[in-house]
Formats: C-alpha cells, sequence, structure tokens
C-alpha cells in the first residue's frame, strides 16, 4: 500500500514525546521516500511490490538520503507554517526553523525503520531481514485493521500530546 496518512501516527506520537528532539517532517519525508519502490512496482504492474527497499538495510541508506534531503525541503514548510499560525496568532503551536543533525537523523531512521516493520505485519511480499533471511516472521501477527487502529489512536495521543505540550509551554513562558 503506498503512503497514507495512517502512516504519521506513530511519528506524531513520538514528536509528541521527544518534542524538539525529533523532526516529524522529516519522519514523514522518509516515510514517502520509502513508498516509491512500490509506487512504480504498482504503474508497472509487478507481482512484487515491496522489493530490496523494504529490508532493514535499505532502510538505513534510505534513512540517510532522507535526513540529506529534508532540511532543503523542510525548511521552506515550516516556514509557511510558522507564517500561517502567526496570521492566526497560534504561535504558540510554531516551530524553531533552525535545524540540527540529531532530530533530522531520528527522523529519518525512525520513519524508515518503523515503516519496514509496520509493513512487514500486512505485505506477504516483505523480507525484512533480506540478505540474512527470506521469512517475513510479523506477517499476520496483527491484523491490517488491527494495525491501522493503532496508527489511528497514535495519530490522535500524537496530535493531543502536542497541543498539551504547546499549551504548556506557552503558559510557562508567561510565567517566566
Amino acid at each position: 500500500m503506498p503512503f497514507t496518512p495512517l502512516h504519521m501516527g506513530p511519528g506524531l506520537a513520538i514528536k509528541a514525546v521527544a518534542g524538539h528532539r525529533f523532526s516529524l517532517l522529516t519522519f514523514g519525508i522518509a516515510q514517502v521516500v520509502m513508498d516509491f519502490e512500490p509506487l512504480v512496482g504498482l504503474v508497472r504492474g509487478s507481482p512484487v511490490l515491496h522489493g530490496v527497499t523494504h529490508t532493514y538495510l535499505a532502510a538505513l541508506l534510505i534513512a540517510l538520503i532522507a535526513a540529506i534531503v529534508a532540511p532543503l525541503i523542510c525548511r521552506p514548510i515550516l516556514r509557511r507554517w510558522n507564517h500561517e499560525l502567526s496570521f492566526y496568532r497560534l504561535d504558540w503551536l510554531g516551530a524553531p526553523e533552525a535545524w540540527s543533525v540529531a532530530p533530522v537523523v531520528a527522523g529519518a531512521l525512525v520513519g524508515t525503520l518503523s515503516h519496514v516493520a509496520f509493513d512487514s505485519f500486512m505485505h506477504s511480499d516483505i523480507t525484512p531481514l533480506a540478505p540474512w533471511s527470506s521469512s517475513n516472521s510479523l506477517l499476520g501477527l496483527l491484523s491490517v485493521a488491527t494495525l491501522h487502529q493503532l496508527c489511528v489512536g497514535a495519530g490522535l495521543f500524537g496530535v493531543l500530546g502536542w497541543l498539551v505540550r504547546g499549551w504548556l509551554w506557552r503558559r510557562v513562558a508567561r510565567l517566566s
């Protein structure tokens, strides 16, 4: 299945907990990059959609690429986001536009590795431990519906956590 908003649920939850130590935008970019191969496979009518890119080994390389590309893509997005929030007087939901390496790398690694893990539950053409193993021990352990419910739940937790965190940060800043 190509990238869906459900993939972002776990990233939102991690962002709510980790705050500025995790780049949600990089996580999202990594999720999209992971699904280039299945997209090409769909267009070509390939019987195998999740090949080499859906292994943990390839996910590490894709994370490196995402970490390099993400700041170039994310800066203008974040600038626009902050501008819109400012217009609506919601500055407390904004994010710093300065980028540091650790949150970008964390977002990229978590994005690609979690993508392989979650897709392993539902796609029979994934061999996540290739080239060392051709099995997929996660396949079928969770139903697709349960996996989607967990992702939606994580997303709701993440949005709520992000809002509460921003609200508390705003209150602390006012008291200082």
